[in-house]
């Protein structure tokens, strides 16, 4: 399951003076967490409160699957995040959320191909890019001796 950093925190402030077998998230009677209790004294109310009256927690895990597409998560990492027994079984579910996948290729191509920096990628935002300038791609005549 991946863990986002940010997470890290108030987790540590959850777990601070607990034994390494105690329960994290419990029960008003310090008793293990059961869904149907979970979902109709905690979950329920909190989504009504904030105007999603009809949420599912099975609806959040669609929304934590599309959030991991979107951001170009690997279709096996989001396998082994949801559980699927297979990619294929991932695929068929989330198929729809690829659809833009292709326009994003083309544009990618597009980018590497002119050595132009989408300000979207990854890269972008993790690496400062130092300017040089860019070599034209050869033309087929210019390719072949660089071949020889």
């Amino acid at each position: 399951m991946p863990f986002p950093r940010f997470l890290t925190e108030p987790l540590a402030q959850l777990v601070d003076g607990k034994a390494p077998d105690n329960l994290v998230f419990t029960s008003p009677d310090g008793l293990v967490l059961r869904n149907t209790n979970f979902r109709h004294r905690v979950f329920d109310p909190a989504a009504r409160q904030a105007g999603l009256t009809g949420l599912t927690p099975h609806e959040l895990r669609h929304t934590a699957a599309s959030l991991a597409v979107a951001a170009g998560a690997n279709i096996k990492a989001v396998q082994q995040m949801l559980g699927h027994a297979s990619a294929a079984m991932t695929l068929d579910v989330y198929a729809g959320l690829f659809a833009d996948d292709l326009d994003s290729v083309a544009e990618r191509l597009d980018a590497a191909a002119t050595g132009r920096v989408l300000p979207e990628s990854a890269d972008f935002l993790r690496t400062r890019r130092l300017q040089t300038p860019q070599r034209p791609l050869p033309d087929n005549r210019e390719r072949g001796r660089d071949l020889r």
